[in-house]
């Protein structure tokens, strides 16, 4: 698992009309490369009558998946710009696709690849990337004469409340960076008076909206 990389928010879509040209982008997060080619037939078959339905994706830890398709514009001038757009975003395992409805004026070459890549960026920006850090989970469980001070130190502290649930006593999930875990349980410790019981959850990815 990477320690931190950026991907695609979520899934959605973003039109910008060039020359009388519409060009709408569909963005998604995906895990695998056939999520990515299911996520482009689907994007093809909503928009069947369009006159192009350009992609690229790039999928994998190290990339190991990648592709762009013109769908019929002039070779290199949809699919690598597309592509060249989620490469220097630095974004992982995300799959873009413009579809274009043909406004009656010619672009040029250089005019698509334009068009291709501000039609991503602007995607991209309208549905937002995020920045997943792999964390440790840590567990505190304390009496709830503890949660008032415990919480209201937690959220002005350098860690990110995960979730609190209110059992017989109270447990609270926190995201820790893996090197920070010893200080982190000794502040716990520290804040309690030594009134809580700490353990290690689950490894996982913490999302920030950049």
């Amino acid at each position: 698992m990477l320690p931190q990389y950026y991907t695609a928010k979520g899934q959605g879509e973003h039109e910008i009309v060039i020359q009388k040209s519409r060009f709408i982008c569909h963005v998604k997060r995906v895990t695998t490369e056939q999520e990515a080619q299911e996520f482009i037939q689907d994007i093809k078959k909503q928009h069947w009558n369009a006159t192009h339905n350009c992609s690229a994706y790039l999928v994998g830890e190290r990339d190991q998946f990648q592709k762009a398709n013109d769908d019929g514009e002039p070779s290199g001038t949809a699919g690598v710009p597309m592509l060249e757009v989620l490469k220097k975003r630095g974004l992982k395992d995300t799959v873009v696709v413009v579809t274009r409805y043909f406004g009656g004026i010619k672009l040029g070459a250089g005019g698509l690849v334009r068009a291709y890549g501000k039609s991503v960026s602007e995607g991209l920006d309208a549905v937002g990337v995020v920045k997943r850090t792999l964390m440790q989970v840590m567990h505190t469980t304390v009496d709830y004469t503890w949660l008032g001070k415990l919480e209201n130190e937690l959220r002005s502290s350098v860690y990110s409340l995960k979730e609190i649930h209110y059992l017989d006593k109270v447990e609270v999930e926190t995201f820790v960076e893996e090197s920070q875990t010893e200080a982190f349980t000794s502040w716990m410790i520290e804040l309690t008076n030594g009134q809580c019981d700490i353990r290690k959850g689950d490894v996982t990815y913490l999302e920030e909206d950049i």
